[in-house]
């Protein structure tokens, strides 16, 4: 079978790369270099020549706090870019992966969300994967959304390792205690890719099991590291000053993972466990 990834070279493509390859794929693996999703003619023959089986689009514009600053550019890559992906996956007779966030909902409910539940974004970021989503689902029907939240692999930057190197420095850290999320490890979100291939098509909902808050999230990684997790202090947003409004509660339900007979990811702090194991052994 046939494999093409779009944005290979960052954290989550790396994965997808070094499981799929295992998986004894043919894995064609493309960057903004060899393939600028933004450029519907690139796109077009990029994957005319390619004629994959399944397209995963990983390629994203994942700053959220830049995002507002360049609506244009994000919406072109999260939005239109997967429109031209999904239209010459659907030319080819391809499958196609988008994967998406939990930003595309508000963080107003007080309990999980599920595939069902309306997204309303509050961020440029999270309103350009939405519509995204939505393009991609009105393109192609043959097409998984998958929807995951507070990412963290091995081959990029991500939070887990500025937390990492900052516990290092043995100095008090400020981590907002009032947004809760689901960390998720890339090993576990591509190990549930892999699985889905043959599932049926519609959106998933994929994170790590159980939740906590940044300051949680931040504490149990000064813990990992053998760091004093009183050195975590607690703040709330206001007090952080973030640029951007994030939703305060985006733990989501992984309903259709269950209803497909997919097996639950772990919890986030036995992924965690695993993660810091292998980085810290560099």
């Amino acid at each position: 079978m046939r494999v093409l990834i779009t944005g290979a070279n960052g954290q989550l493509g790396k994965e997808l790369v070094k499981q799929l390859d295992k998986q004894h794929y043919s894995v064609f693996a493309t960057s903004r270099i060899d393939l600028d999703i933004t450029k519907e003619s690139i796109v077009e023959t990029k994957i005319s020549q390619i004629r994959p089986d399944i397209i995963i689009h990983a390629a994203a514009y994942t700053d959220v706090d830049q995002a507002e600053f360049n609506k244009k550019t994000a919406f072109e890559v999260n939005a239109l870019g997967a429109f031209y992906v999904a239209r010459e996956a659907k030319k080819i007779g391809a499958k196609m992966v988008y994967i998406s966030s939990d930003y595309v909902f508000s963080g107003d409910k007080s309990t999980p969300y599920n595939e069902d539940d309306p997204p309303n974004p509050i961020s440029v970021y999270g309103a350009s994967k939405w519509l995204g989503e939505r393009l991609v689902r009105s393109t192609l029907q043959e097409s998984y959304i998958i929807r995951t939240s507070w990412l963290y692999g091995h081959g990029g930057n991500n939070f887990v390792k500025t937390m990492i190197n900052l516990a290092k420095q043995q100095k008090e850290i400020k981590v907002v205690n009032d947004q809760v999320g689901s960390p998720t490890y890339t090993k576990d979100l591509v190990e549930i890719i892999h699985r889905i291939f043959n599932k049926g098509y519609g959106i998933y909902h994929v994170s790590n099991n159980c939740s906590c808050s940044w300051y949680e999230f931040a504490r149990e990684i000064f813990l990992e590291v053998g760091n004093d997790p009183t050195l975590v202090i607690s703040i709330t947003t206001k007090e952080y000053g973030a640029a951007t409004i994030r939703p305060s509660y985006s733990v989501m339900e992984c309903k259709k993972l269950k209803t497909e007979g997919i097996k639950m990811p772990r919890s986030w702090q036995s992924a965690l466990h695993e993660f810091m194991k292998k980085e810290l052994a560099k």
